[in-house]
């Protein structure tokens, strides 16, 4: 049983050939037919069409000289024609700049079809196949001629002869097969450059432009950019390809390099991945743009510098694999299928099946496979970070909340009251309204500790604070400012109202039942007010508010008193005055100790 990792190692090498069987966009195969040997021959462009028929043809070797020249392929057909039925010559397109195409008859007959480079008309077929369809099909079909200016390289010639009705389905079905796989590609591009923007993640980014590359490769393999640009048939849409897939693999290398954190791969061997890669595009660009042998000469130093670019990358997958990165993770898992599917073109022999598609077909179709995947790890990715940020943010709201929220009573603290406080008079200010401050303090709290402990103090602050809150909304806010000492923030109220108001919480704070913590004892409060005026400040209310406390203090307890004219209202009741208390003032109106 093979190692995990010598299993990760066994992709890694797999995907890089499936990446260089991108690269190489005009798959390298022998020209072949179903039927008989091809025989060649090679003239001068300037000849007429009608010299084919003289030309001395070879059917053993290889032609030579012909990339500046007219190449001649003739072969058999014994294929008879059935109740109309046809054949179809399907050419997969190459760099060429004319190719004519002369049907022979068994009558004597004969029929000529052709096409140039920038001009297929109407004989162009998804999949990068030019179709040439016999018009007699009464008649038997002996021999195909075609000639060929210019072509780039012979070895990368691939034509195929099938029925016509069979044509047709396979033009049908590849027909769909790579618009689905051009969908997907370009929904994953999309996606995977939105969520790079969103989440500010680089490998994504290049994820993203690495998939719009491949499917703008695919668009031009394919052959559907000529329904918008049909200029682009022929050598312009071959070598836009080969650039293109060029292109896709220093995108492939950087996603690679990119999604792995510091640390989780050597960084040699990250440099050497996109030292590589650079190197594929210095031999891609030539590869691209030039014509004749010299394209025969670059596509093994491609093939190496592809290779090599993809072997370290996938080399710092491993490592990151084996270091527990969730990045190289997706990204090996995203390559498995692709791997399968390219194990299988290494050991069968796929040529043009797959509706003539060929390999193309499975890189395009792997391409999508590896961008969706991808986008879903992303994503599900993304959604564990999203949970675990709104935990946090619930953490920390909460916090935050316990931060201006009393631990005993359950309502604000000093923190919190201030901040809604000047909220709420901020609001108040906009809408033109009155506000005010009132300070509530507990009357003889000490003594209640010292006579029932200060657990029974904790029961009494409790039922107090319960009974303020039921006042808290938006326009009053109500807080315990520390020890006794409670407040309230209350708006659109002033004057009268609002010392009516401020009396109405003193009577519904004494009439609350303590007896199951202090016995009968009754408990009352004190209650300063101050109306926001020439303070327009918070502390500067709070500040008239305090003063009016004391003076509901030294004036007897159990009682309001307005900061306006620091008299008590209702008027002191008999026996709850100064005198009654036995406290001393001074003269300046200093107070005494609150309690």
């Amino acid at each position: 049983m093979r190692s995990p990792a010598g299993v990760v190692l066994f992709r890694c090498m797999v995907v890089g050939l499936l990446c260089l069987m991108a690269a190489r966009a005009d798959a390298w195969a022998r020209p072949t037919t179903a039927h008989s040997a091809i025989c060649h021959a090679v003239s001068t462009r300037d000849v007429p069409d009608s010299v084919g028929r003289r030309l001395p043809f070879d059917c053993t070797g290889k032609p030579q000289r012909y990339q500046s020249a007219s190449l001649w392929l003739r072969f058999d057909v014994r294929a008879p024609a059935h109740a109309g039925q046809t054949s179809t010559l399907l050419v997969h397109n190459t760099r060429f700049d004319r190719m004519l195409v002369r049907f022979d008859y068994a009558d004597g007959t004969s029929e000529t079809q052709h096409v140039r480079s920038g001009a297929f008309g109407d004989h162009w077929r998804p999949g990068a196949q030019i179709a040439f369809r016999p018009q007699n099909g009464k008649v038997d079909l002996n021999r195909i001629t075609l000639r060929i200016d210019r072509l780039s390289s012979y070895p990368l010639l691939r034509m195929r002869l099938v029925r016509a009705g069979e044509a047709d389905v396979e033009t049908t079905m590849l027909a769909g097969l790579v618009g689905a796989a051009l969908t997907l590609l370009l929904a994953g591009a999309l996606y995977d450059l939105t969520l790079a923007m969103g989440v500010r993640r680089q490998y994504l980014a290049w994820q993203g432009a690495w998939a719009g590359t491949v499917f703008l490769w695919g668009l031009s393999w394919s052959q559907f950019a000529l329904l918008v640009a049909p200029g682009l048939a022929g050598t312009v849409a071959a070598q836009l390809s080969t650039a293109l897939s060029v292109l896709s693999i220093p995108f492939a290398t950087l996603s690679i390099t990119t999604a792995l954190a510091p640390g989780m791969a050597p960084r040699f061997l990250k440099q050497a991945a996109l030292a590589l890669a650079a190197i594929v595009l210095l031999i891609g660009i030539p590869a691209a743009l030039v014509r004749g042998a010299m394209l025969e000469s670059l596509a093994p130093l491609l093939a190496v510098a592809v290779l090599g670019a993809l072997f370290c990358a996938m080399l710092c997958l491993a490592w990151g694999f084996r270091r527990g990165s969730p990045e190289a993770r997706d990204l090996i898992g995203a390559w498995s299928i692709p791997s399968a599917a390219l194990a299988l073109t290494q050991l069968v022999d796929i040529g043009s099946s797959l509706w003539g598609g060929g390999p193309q077909i499975l890189v395009l179709f792997a391409s999508a496979w590896q961008t969706i995947w991808l986008s879903i790890a992303a994503s599900r990715r993304l959604a564990k970070l999203r949970a675990e940020r709104d935990v946090a943010l619930a953490a920390e709201a909460r916090a935050c909340a316990l931060a201006e929220r009393d631990p005993l009573t359950g309502i604000r603290n000093r923190r919190g009251f201030v901040d809604a406080s000047e909220a709420l008079m901020q609001i108040a200010a906009a809408d033109g309204a009155p506000i005010a401050l009132l300070l509530i303090d507990v009357d003889r709290f000490k003594r209640i500790n010292d006579e029932h402990g200060h657990a029974a103090g904790d029961v009494v602050l409790c039922a107090i604070a319960s009974r303020l809150a039921r006042w808290e909304g938006p326009m009053c806010t109500v807080a315990r400012l520390g020890g006794e000492e409670f407040a309230m923030m209350v708006a659109h109220l002033s004057g009268q109202a609002l010392v009516g108001f401020a009396d109405h919480v003193r009577q519904e704070i004494a009439a609350c039942d303590h007896r199951a913590s202090i016995g009968e004892r009754a408990v009352t409060i004190s209650i300063g007010v101050a109306e926001v005026g020439r303070h327009d400040e918070f502390t500067g209310l709070y500040r008239e508010a305090d003063r009016a406390l004391y003076a509901a203090k030294r004036d007897g307890r159990n009682r309001v008193s307005h900061a306006a004219d620091a008299s008590p209202w209702p008027p002191a009741a008999q026996g709850e005055g100064p005198a009654a208390t036995g406290t001393k003032f001074s003269a300046s109106g200093s107070s005494a100790p609150r309690g």
